[in-house]
């Protein structure tokens, strides 16, 4: 169990499929959108007739107040939880939505809650990875992938989620009709994508599918350092940008031009001007785009420094 640091903000990610009708969405919706302005809980909650998914931050009774209220609606008593600390603000505000899906692939008809591969612990997942029979898949977009994964990991190339069954089709199926594995093993961030990933390769008739139970960072809770397969950062969609193998931020921060995460080494480019440019997006955006940014970054600056005058 991770111990807080004095002051540190509990940041707790959560899923769970379930069938959930729109009268029980709609009266979840208002519930938590109460609840956690109440009690001061920031981040962002997806709500949708296949169960929810989300990442909240605050102090820990808080935190705790709207995972009770959430366990309590049809179908969501035993959310899969993965929690950390940061003595920052993670989230700017609360936002409780109601979406199609709760991760988008765009695939009609899967239901992860029955149809999703066989669950591995993170203590038996080198075991299963360190097979050369194994086919390891990371199920992450790539701009994820690039500041972190597994040893030996194919990296799908996707922009988003929604790229994953043409990636399959056009990719995945021919390399295993050429390897012939024994098993695939999918992995990501906390196990949503690859519960659905599994479920659409089962769908297609894929066999031996397998999924990292909790994701990546369950396996960095769990899994000794010494002993770890992983490699680098974890990226994160909050202010946190990336985690470390102790699941404290890391190196990495945050493009406001693009979004795109950033190591040391991409900051120390030309490219990079705090709050305009970046290698990523350089040439992507207008040079009176990047006007309108230098301005943005000016405001913004001006706003922390009158905030610092007045702070006692």
């Amino acid at each position: 169990m991770l111990s807080a640091a004095p002051a540190a903000q509990q940041v707790t990610a959560f899923y769970r499929f379930g069938a959930l009708n729109a009268g029980v969405l709609s009266a979840l919706r208002e519930q938590l959108q109460q609840l956690g302005r109440a009690k001061g809980v920031l981040g962002t909650v997806l709500l949708a007739p296949e169960g929810v998914n989300g990442t909240i931050s605050g102090e820990p009774e808080a935190v705790e107040a709207l995972l009770r209220a959430l366990r309590s609606g049809t179908g969501l008593a035993e959310l899969e939880l993965k929690t950390s600390w940061s003595t920052v603000a993670s989230f700017q505000r609360l936002k409780v939505r109601l979406k199609r899906e709760i991760v988008t692939l765009g695939i009609e008809g899967l239901d992860p809650a029955q149809g999703a591969g066989t669950n591995v612990p993170p203590e038996a997942w080198n075991e299963l990875i360190d097979d050369p029979t194994t086919l390891v898949i990371d199920t992450r977009n790539a701009y994820e992938v690039a500041i972190g994964s597994f040893d030996g990991a194919i990296d799908p190339g996707t922009e988003s989620f929604r790229d994953f069954p043409a990636w399959v089709e056009q990719e995945l199926r021919p390399l295993v009709a050429e390897r012939q594995p024994e098993r695939l093993a999918l992995f990501c961030t906390g196990g949503i994508r690859c519960e659905k990933a599994t479920t659409y390769l089962r769908q297609q008739g894929f066999e031996g599918v397998h999924q990292l139970q909790g994701g990546i960072l369950r396996y960095l809770q769990d899994t000794p350092e010494a002993r770890s397969r992983w490699h680098g950062e974890c990226y994160v969609f909050d202010r946190r940008v990336a985690l470390n193998h102790r699941l404290q931020p890391g190196t990495h921060s945050q493009c406001h031009a693009c979004g795109l995460p950033l190591g040391p080494e991409d900051r120390a480019l030309e490219s990079y001007v705090v709050g305009v440019s970046c290698r990523h997006c350089l040439s992507r955006f207008s040079h009176s785009d990047r006007q309108r940014f230098a301005e943005r970054q000016r405001q913004l600056e001006r706003k922390r420094q009158r905030s610092a005058r007045v702070e006692p």
